[in-house]
Formats: structure tokens, C-alpha cells, sequence
């Protein structure tokens, strides 16, 4: 079985709890110290074996083997993955059973990590999980007051929710740009300016 890791909680003894993003469910692992495990970290893509535990009521982590990516070893590529998968653990923690794309989104853009930016891979990613979701909004309404936005420029909101630069107190980008943006997924026409925006947003979560 693989999964990429998205959270990991160290509790006595140097033990460890680890939360894996699988195919179709989130699982929550436990991992005993040993000087003989391989080493884990936050965000790696392992290949992993679970075993039902009499010491805890986990599932015990067991015949890991890390599937090594080439920028693992480029720090600030590697930074930014692990923020980047962080985000999945707080919007699914919750859940057990998961839809398949959350794990293939994830692969997609591991694949793309060390080719391009690595904030505009993880914006237009967060993009497509808005929209798989069904909360990719219209940039016509104010969330807020709800009122049109005829505005050239438009303020997004925590999971990119449109809204009047007045009534969130925000700097804004161009409305056309947006909405191409939001049909296209891609932000190829951005500046860095535009994308560390939209990067910073996406930070606050899904």
C-alpha cells in the first residue's frame, strides 16, 4: 500500500502517531521506536504494511519504504511540499473514507514539483480541489455583503472566496485575470507578485 504521510505526532518514548493519505482513506498509524526503522519524515510517499497491535488501539506502521522523489533533497522544494500537504491533513482529518483524487492530486504534483514552482503548482492544485468540491465560487457576488463586484479588481478570501476589497479590508487582483484563473486553473499569465498573493491565501486553508 502507499500513502504520503500529512501529519505526524510524537508521544512517549519516542514513538510515533502518523497519519498517511492513502488511496482511499486517511489512516492513522502507529509507529513504536526502533533503532531499526527507516526514517520518516513529513510528506514522504512511502510504500507501507499496517498490522493490527495488541500494545495500542492503532494499527502499528510496519515495512515502510520511502519512494524517494529527485527535489527530497532541495530543501526549500521540500519546504514548501511539506506546508503544502500539511493543508490536506486539516481539511480530511475527519474523515476515514476518501475520494481517490485527493491521493492522485497529490501524486500529480509531486510529479511537477521539481520541473516548476512550486507555489504555482500548489495554487493551481488547490484550485482543482475547490472545484472537485463544488466550492470553487462565481466571482460575481461579495461573499461578505453580497452585493455584484464591478470592481476592476477583486479581494479572495480564505479558500478563495471573492469578495470586495473594501468589505475585507485586502489588496486585490485584476477580475479578468481571476476568472481566468478560475476557468482555467493555470497561472501561467500571473506574475510572482499574483501568484505569492494567491499562495498566501491558500496558506489559511481549504
Amino acid at each position: 500500500m502507499q500513502g504520503f504521510i500529512v501529519h505526524i505526532n510524537r508521544v512517549k518514548d519516542e514513538d510515533l502517531i502518523v497519519t498517511i493519505l492513502s488511496e482511499y482513506k486517511l489512516k492513522t498509524t502507529y509507529r513504536f521506536y526502533g533503532a531499526r526503522h527507516s526514517v520518516i519524515n513529513l510528506g514522504y510517499l512511502i510504500d507501507f504494511e499496517t498490522q493490527i497491535s495488541m500494545r495500542s488501539n492503532l494499527a502499528q506502521l510496519r515495512s515502510v519504504i520511502h519512494l524517494a522523489q529527485s527535489w527530497n533533497i532541495d530543501r526549500d522544494r521540500f519546504y514548501f511540499w511539506q506546508n503544502f500537504v500539511k493543508l490536506f491533513y486539516g481539511h480530511l482529518k475527519d474523515v476515514e473514507s476518501i475520494d481517490r483524487f485527493y491521493f492522485d492530486l497529490l501524486v500529480s504534483c509531486s510529479k511537477k514539483w521539481h520541473k516548476q514552482s512550486p507555489k504555482r503548482v500548489a495554487v493551481e492544485a488547490f484550485l482543482e480541489l475547490l472545484q472537485f468540491e463544488g466550492r470553487l465560487h462565481s466571482l460575481e457576488y461579495c461573499f461578505l455583503c453580497e452585493e455584484k463586484i464591478e470592481d476592476e479588481s477583486a479581494a479572495l478570501a480564505r479558500a478563495f472566496l471573492p469578495a470586495h476589497t473594501e468589505c475585507i479590508h485586502n489588496k486585490g487582483l485584476n477580475i479578468n485575470k481571476l476568472k481566468e484563473l478560475f476557468r482555467t486553473k493555470k497561472t501561467l499569465f500571473l506574475d510572482d507578485d499574483e501568484t505569492e498573493y494567491l499562495y498566501m491565501i491558500m496558506n489559511e486553508g481549504f
